[in-house]
């Protein structure tokens, strides 16, 4: 089964531009910094216990609580970006998660793990912190092309979780729309406007604000 191989969590704090002359004494805000956690940690509706993100309009909320990150895709990272420390962690993520990808995880999905229930809402859409993060400028544009991005879940149950633990999958109404077909889709200029439309009426995806914006795009 797929287990939780690290969790973390952290807060939004300020850091300084450091990349260039004329960022010089600017600081930008991000709770994308996360350091491991051992032990149980509570899962409420919107995140872990000690989580947080400074940019509530585009992250956080009940459809992005938990961010999950499959564990072989440092594989590739280390090997393209081999002068980056690539710890788990790295891209922001909460979990850490081996035997999972954005090909075998599908909308709707609900997993157990711990105490708690979760259900995957979305794909991650990669930003600037990402790249500003590791100081790669063109970090966020990679991960649109090979779709390595993480994927978001909601919680249905509180509960406790830590590294270490199984994940369970409960049920998967939706097996063909895994995260690599919706992420695709949302990055995909010449995509299929009926593919799309579908998509947008899903009500287990995403936000009513995200499916409104998909419904514009056809």
């Amino acid at each position: 089964m797929p287990k939780i191989l690290a969790l973390q969590v952290g807060l939004p704090a300020e850091r300084q531009y450091d990349d260039n002359s004329d960022s010089e004494g600017r600081v930008w805000r991000s709770g994308i910094f996360k350091a491991p956690v051992k032990g149980s940690v509570h899962l409420g509706k919107e995140n872990f216990v000690g989580d947080g993100q400074a940019d509530l309009k585009n992250h956080g909320g009940a459809h992005k609580a938990v961010l999950m990150y499959a564990a072989s895709h440092y594989d590739y990272w280390r090997r393209v970006l081999p002068e980056i420390d690539w710890v788990y962690g790295g891209f922001g993520e909460n979990l850490t998660v081996s035997q999972m990808t954005e090909d075998n995880v599908a909308l709707g999905d609900v997993y157990a793990v711990g105490s708690a229930r979760v259900e995957v809402s979305q794909p991650r859409q990669p930003c600037w912190k990402l790249a500003r993060r590791w100081g790669q400028r063109d970090l966020a544009a990679r991960v649109q092309r090979n779709g390595f991005a993480g994927w978001y879940v909601r919680v249905l149950q509180e509960g406790m979780v830590e590294a270490g633990q199984t994940l369970e999958l409960l049920e998967r109404p939706f097996p063909d729309w895994t995260i690599s077909r919706v992420f695709d889709i949302l990055y995909n200029v010449d995509r299929d406007p009926d593919e799309t439309r579908e998509l947008a009426d899903l009500d287990i995806f995403a936000s009513p604000k995200l499916r409104k914006w998909m419904r514009e795009q056809v």
